[in-house]
């Protein structure tokens, strides 16, 4: 589960760095103007959140890497500390972009709500597993 969720990070920044416009009818929506009276007003602004969007893409795309990485090296040994990393980065990844679009009106929100569901699932399904073991004994306990 946390792979897929890791995966799901990686091409959401995918699609920041390449395909999202820098802004959606919701962004206008919820700052109450129209784009024409945006562009007038800044000018710049469009060209600016896409650099933005590509650096939030970029970091969204790293923490899927790591999160790939410790799904696939520190939950099979159950490594001391794996649940708390796991917990906290969840929190401040897949929960709070929820939430954010949540608060925001997203037209997205209800979709945005599948990743952290995703993660605590599979938090849970770590805290519930067996005792840790040592790097180099097999998981299976054989």
């Amino acid at each position: 589960m946390l792979v897929a969720c890791g995966a799901w990070l990686v091409g959401l920044g995918f699609y920041f760095i390449v395909l999202r416009p820098p802004l959606l009818p919701e962004d206008v929506r919820f700052l109450g103007t129209t784009i024409d009276s945006l562009r007038s007003s800044l000018p710049g602004l469009e060209r600016w959140l896409s650099k933005v969007f590509t650096v939030m893409g970029g970091f969204m795309a790293g923490a899927g890497v790591l999160t790939v990485f410790i799904a696939r090296t520190a939950i099979p040994f159950r490594m001391r500390g794996t649940g708390l990393v796991v917990a906290f980065t969840g929190v401040l990844t897949v929960a709070l972009m929820s939430a954010a679009n949540f608060v925001l009106q997203s037209d997205f929100k209800w979709i945005l709500l599948g990743p952290p569901l995703l993660w605590f699932s599979a938090l849970l399904s770590y805290m519930s597993g067996s005792k840790p073991v040592l790097p180099g004994q097999a998981v299976d306990g054989g």
